[in-house]
C-alpha cells in the first residue's frame, strides 16, 4: 500500500486525523458488535457521566514498519488486560480482551497507510478509549458506553528525541496509596497538568513524583515509569501499588534479563539513593525510553554519570534491543509482535 505523502521525520507527538475509527457501544448491559467509522466526531448529552463525573480511561499502543516492510504492533493482549483492569476499577463494563485486540488489527489495516515507513523515526500510535455516554446526575456510574481506537502517525514524544532531559521533583502529589494510580484513568492525567505546565515553565521536561504517603520514595512521572542503572550494572525500577503498571517497563525489564544478561529487580526504591545511581531513564509507550541527566530537588541538583549529552551505555542498549524487536530486527518473545 502507498503511504500518505507526509513529512514522516518532522512530525511530533501530536495528532493527525486519520481516515477510520473504531466505535462500539454498551447498551442494556451487553457491547454490540461494533466497527469502523469514519466519523471522528463524538455527540453527547450534556450530562453524560463523562462530562460529570469523569468516568473514562484510556490505553496507549503502537504501530510498526518492520525492516522488512510488516506492519506490527506490540504485545496489544497487555493494553487489552490493563484496560480491562481499569474498567474493573471505575464500575465500567470491560471491554472483551479478544474484541479489542480484533478492534486493534481493524483500526491498523484501515490506515496502513499512515503507519510511517521503516527507519523514518515515526510510528502509528494508537488511542483506545472508553467513556461513559447517558445522562447522570447522582453519583453513579453510567449504565451506557463507548468504546472506540483512533489512530495518530507521531514522531518523538519529547522534544530533541534521545537527548537526556531534566527533571524536578515536584511538590504535588500524583496520586494517593489506595487510589487510582495504578489504573489508566482520564483523572489521573488531569491531576498532573497543572504540575507539569508549572515545571514545564522552570524550564523542567518532567516532574520526579514521590509516594504520597512518606514522600521518601521515588514513583513516577505524569506519563512514564522510571528506570535506572546502579553503578554496577543492575537495572532496578521503582515498585508500588501507585504507580502505573507500564507495559514498556515490563518488557525492559525482560529484555536486560533475558537479551542483555544484566541483573534486573523491582523493587521500592528511596529518593536518597537516586544520587548514587548511573544512569536514568523514563520508559512507557510513547518515548520507549527517554534518557534524564539531571534531576532539580528544590534547587539541589543530582547529575547522572551519563551526563547531559546522549544516553548512558545500559540505558542505550535496552532502548536499542527493545526496538530491534517492535522493528523486526531482533526475534522477538513469544507473542510479542501481532502481525497485521
Amino acid at each position: 500500500m502507498e503511504k500518505k505523502d507526509l513529512d514522516w521525520a518532522s512530525l511530533g507527538f501530536g495528532y493527525v486525523q486519520t481516515e477510520q475509527r473504531y466505535v462500539s457501544n454498551f447498551k442494556d448491559g451487553k457491547w454490540d458488535e461494533g466497527g469502523l467509522t469514519t466519523d471522528a466526531n463524538i455527540v453527547l448529552n450534556e450530562c453524560a457521566g463523562v462530562l460529570q463525573y469523569a468516568q473514562t480511561c484510556f490505553e496507549g499502543l503502537k504501530a510498526y514498519t518492520t525492516e522488512d516492510g510488516r506492519i506490527v504492533t506490540f504485545r496489544p493482549d497487555l493494553n487489552a488486560d490493563r484496560m480491562y483492569t481499569t474498567a474493573q476499577r471505575l464500575e465500567m463494563p470491560p471491554f472483551p480482551k479478544d474484541k479489542f485486540v480484533e478492534a486493534v488489527k481493524a483500526v491498523v489495516k484501515a490506515n496502513a497507510a499512515y503507519v510511517p515507513p521503516y527507519g523514518s523515526g515515526a510510528t502509528l500510535y494508537l488511542r483506545p478509549y472508553m467513556f461513559g455516554t447517558n445522562p447522570v446526575i447522582g453519583v453513579k456510574p453510567a449504565t451506557e458506553y463507548q468504546f472506540r481506537i483512533f489512530c495518530t502517525p507521531v514522531g518523538p514524544y519529547f522534544k530533541g528525541g534521545a537527548k537526556p532531559l531534566t527533571l524536578c521533583v515536584s511538590d504535588f502529589d500524583r496520586a494517593a496509596p489506595h487510589g487510582t494510580g495504578n489504573i489508566k484513568a482520564g483523572l489521573n492525567y488531569a491531576m498532573s497538568l497543572h504540575p507539569i505546565v508549572e515545571a514545564h515553565k522552570a524550564g523542567y521536561a518532567e516532574n520526579m513524583y514521590l509516594d504520597a504517603a512518606t514522600r521518601t520514595k521515588v514513583e513516577e512521572t505524569g506519563g512514564a515509569n522510571f528506570l535506572f542503572v546502579t553503578k554496577d550494572g543492575k537495572v532496578v525500577t521503582p515498585k508500588s501499588n501507585s504507580i502505573l503498571p507500564s507495559i514498556t517497563r515490563r518488557s525492559l525489564m525482560i529484555v536486560a534479563r533475558e537479551y542483555l544478561g544484566l541483573e534486573a529487580e523491582e523493587r521500592e526504591i528511596f529518593f536518597d539513593e537516586v544520587k548514587d545511581f548511573a544512569e536514568c531513564g523514563l520508559c512507557g509507550t510513547a518515548a520507549v525510553i527517554s534518557p534524564v541527566g539531571k534531576i532539580v530537588d528544590h534547587g539541589k541538583e543530582i547529575c547522572f554519570p551519563s551526563g547531559m549529552d546522549e544516553m548512558g551505555p545500559i540505558t542505550k542498549k535496552l532502548y536499542d534491543t527493545l526496538t530491534g524487536i517492535q522493528m523486526g530486527r531482533l526475534d522477538p518473545p513469544e507473542g510479542w509482535i501481532v502481525e497485521i
